[in-house]
């Protein structure tokens, strides 16, 4: 089969899974398809419900893929189109949750009436044929997933928390039927015959809302490749030989056909413009806030945005070979990297589970053993006990809660947080990775400051031919002019001619005076001099790497504007406040090295790189991550999301694509990094109430299983009855949700 196997060329695929409930499903999945013939290489990832295969095509296919994963109570999604599947995925979940609601709801409307039967109204007439008739519909209809999947596990010997409340129920159920039908059993034996439906009701109740909190935790289900797939458009135009328009599905393109990209279109494909011109918005792949001018011969890349002008490109890379599918495959390779989120009350679970019902037995023949006139009848009521009070509704309410109010605490905070792991290690975090652009600073270019000529008078007129040049002008960079003027009294003039200068800037006659504005190379050009009191202004922006943007005429310098990035106002606080707490701050930015010395310096930031492209960002992040660092990395761009999905905790700035927020675990709601040090704390407090949580859920366990099975009763006499576990098991859940609830009032 090796042999085979080696001769055909492996296929690398990922399918969504539908039917985890926690993370030691995602490890049944995992080991299941490792197990048939022809896997080279398979992870299930539990946080994004993603199974990453590697499989020879020959041997296996993913319809065998499926039914390996069907056969163990769980589902794969294999539609042929990756976006189709991940749709699919979101509708099923979507389902999922809202029969889970449903089931919860009803489970606790029909538990009311049943506990208040048991526990206030036990003479009632028919009392216990009413509780049957409540207590049956909530365990074999609302909690029928339990049975189903403790039985799918069971078929594979493996046992799982679904096991222990399957177990447990069942039990308690069939002996109150028993009790119920055949009272004169126990009663000819001395013992009341009681039932414990109740119990059983209240069991699967508390431990459906469990699954539901768990549920609401992961309800926002990462679509970060889903939307990296949307970048790309559906259709594109085609230019036949002839020069007619033709609009074809992207699957179709092939190297070396023309495209027209339109005004405000994604561009297809990679590819080199042949004819026309316009400004592209990268940000997506470079970082870089500015847009970047396109001309014959210059590259383009799928997914980057054409702005004002239209162009003709030849497609040079297609489908999986362009710059975005590479990012979008980089993404899935960091996400599938991550070992599946094991929760401990998962981890210990699988010892747990076998544990209990050893003890529950272990209970029993004890009691059989000891003898005694009651000596069975007190065994079978120890082992339902045992599984009642050891039913883990505690250990499976520990996290979720916790989860819950810190995401609640958090969002009043401006801080999204999206799943346990990240909380788990934000406060391990010892090393943070900044980008510059978005994250340090706005991502928008703005003229930071402004000097007019000592010679230059009668500004507001020269104010409003300016703005009349810049508003025909179609560089991004006088967007920032207009935007400054026009907050001021403002009026267009009519320009007698209007010349786009390429590359260098634009020019305009105006009653026989022409006026310039563009670049240093163009006052080069005209031969104008720089005044000595703008020429100290420009050589100090320069140090600042500004872009300096001149105006003048044909002869005289009127004015010269700096446009930048402006950094936030809270980023040097905030990198002192996360340098304070011990962390290190690094800055990694595409940006040059003028420009990236010139931030790092004003916002305290010691440690940068430069023009560091996706792909190094996530590399430096491994670096550190072999060296036994824990890494947050905070970006706003698609370009930060390789780097954001190979970090420890992956932090967004709201303001940024939605790309990088969904890749990210946090999101920082008003983009303001002083949410970051905040975000840390709030981690701190989450994590030790999670273990204070899981502490409480196992003490209880410790103490009341020993009671349960009897413990006291060779002492004492007393022997716990399975209600009184039923309200201690109800108890335990509460003291959880009321610990974890403690963190809303913390400030």
């Amino acid at each position: 089969m090796h042999q085979q196997q080696s001769l055909h060329q492996n296929l690398k695929k990922t399918f969504p899974v539908t039917g985890m409930s926690c993370a030691s499903c995602a490890t049944n999945i995992e080991n299941t398809v490792k197990h048939q013939p022809g896997i080279a290489h398979a992870a299930v990832n539990f946080a994004s419900n993603i199974l990453f295969v590697e499989f020879n095509p020959e041997i296996v296919n993913p319809e065998k893929l499926k039914n390996s994963v069907q056969s163990i109570g769980y589902d794969l999604i294999i539609e042929d189109d990756e976006l189709d599947s991940s749709e699919s995925a979101d509708i099923i979940q979507k389902s999922n949750f809202k029969t889970l609601k449903t089931r919860t709801i009803w489970s606790f409307v029909l538990s009311i009436p049943l506990v208040t039967i048991g526990m206030f109204l036990t003479n009632i007439p028919y009392g216990n044929y009413l509780m049957w008739g409540l207590a049956t519909p909530i365990i074999f209809v609302l909690g029928q997933q339990f049975f189903i999947n403790a039985w799918k596990q069971a078929k594979h010997g493996k046992t799982n928390m679904d096991t222990l409340v399957a177990l447990s129920t069942s039990i308690a159920y069939s002996f109150s039927v028993f009790n119920t039908v055949f009272p004169q059993y126990l009663i000819s034996k001395g013992l009341e015959p009681h039932v414990y439906f109740e119990a059983a009701g209240v069991i699967i109740a508390f431990i459906l809302i469990g699954k539901l909190l768990e549920e609401k935790a992961k309800v926002s289900t990462s679509s970060a490749i889903k939307k990296l797939m949307g970048l790309q458009p559906k259709t594109v135009v085609k230019l036949n030989e002839d020069g007619k328009e033709t609009i074809i599905p992207i699957s179709e393109v092939i190297k070396n056909d023309n495209l027209l990209v339109k005004p405000g279109e994604k561009i297809p494909v990679d590819g080199i413009v042949i004819s026309g011109k316009s400004f592209v918005d990268e940000s997506m792949i470079s970082g870089e806030p500015m847009p970047i001018e396109k001309r014959n011969g210059s590259s383009v890349y799928a997914g980057t945005i054409n702005q004002k002008g239209s162009f003709q490109i030849e497609a040079i890379k297609v489908g999986a070979d362009t710059v975005l599918a590479n990012i979008i495959k980089m993404v899935q390779d960091a996400q599938g990297s991550k070992a599946p989120v094991q929760k401990l009350v998962d981890k210990i679970a699988g010892i747990f589970v076998p544990i209990v019902i050893g003890l529950s037995l272990l209970s029993l023949i004890v009691w059989v053993l000891a003898g005694g006139e009651h000596a069975f009848t007190h065994g079978l009521l120890a082992m339902v006990t045992v599984l009642v009070i050891a039913c883990p509704c505690a250990l499976g309410l520990a996290t979720p809660t916790a989860i819950m109010v810190g995401i609640g605490k958090g969002a009043e905070q401006g801080i999204l947080i999206k799943d346990a792991e990240s909380l788990e290690l934000a406060h391990k975090v010892d090393t943070i990775i900044l980008d510059k652009t978005g994250t340090i600073t706005e991502g928008k270019p703005k003229v930071i400051d402004v000097l007019w000529s000592n010679d230059t008078q009668n500004h507001a007129n020269l104010k409003n031919i300016l703005f009349s040049m810049e508003t025909k002008s179609e560089h991004p960079l006088a967007t920032a002019i207009t935007s400054l003027l026009i907050s001021g009294d403002i009026q267009k003039v009519d320009l007698d001619e209007f010349e786009s200068l390429t590359g260098k800037g634009v020019t305009a006659d105006i009653h026989d005076q022409k006026y310039y504005v563009g670049s240093h190379a163009l006052m080069k050009e005209l031969n104008i001099v720089t005044p000595e009191t703008l020429n100290k202004k420009t050589i100090q922006w320069q140090e600042q790497a500004y872009t300096i943007i001149y105006f003048s005429t044909e002869n005289d310098l009127m004015a010269i504007f700096a446009v930048g990035d402006k950094i936030k106002e809270t980023s040097a606080l905030a990198i002192k406040m996360l340098n304070d707490q011990k962390i290190d701050v690094v800055m990694l930015t595409g940006d040059n090295e003028q420009t990236a010395k010139a931030v790092a310096a004003r916002v305290g930031i010691n440690n940068y790189r430069a023009q560091t492209l996706p792909a190094d960002k996530a590399s430096f992040i491994q670096d550190l991550q072999k060296q036994g660092k824990i890494v947050a990395m905070v970006g706003d761009g698609i370009n930060d999301s390789h780097a954001l999905a190979q970090a420890n905790v992956s932090i967004a700035m709201g303001k940024g694509s939605d790309i990088a927020m969904d890749v990210a675990k946090m999101t920082i709601i008003s983009a303001d990094l002083l949410k970051i040090p905040q975000a840390i704390k709030l981690s701190r407090r989450t994590v030790k109430t999670i273990r204070q949580n899981l502490f409480w859920a196992f003490i209880y366990n410790l103490i009341g299983i020993p009671i349960a099975a009897g413990i006291l009763y060779p002492f004492t006499g007393f022997l716990l009855n399975p209600m009184i576990a039923g309200a201690a098991m109800a108890l335990s859940s509460v003291s959880v949700v009321s610990n974890s609830l403690r963190l809303k009032f913390q400030k």
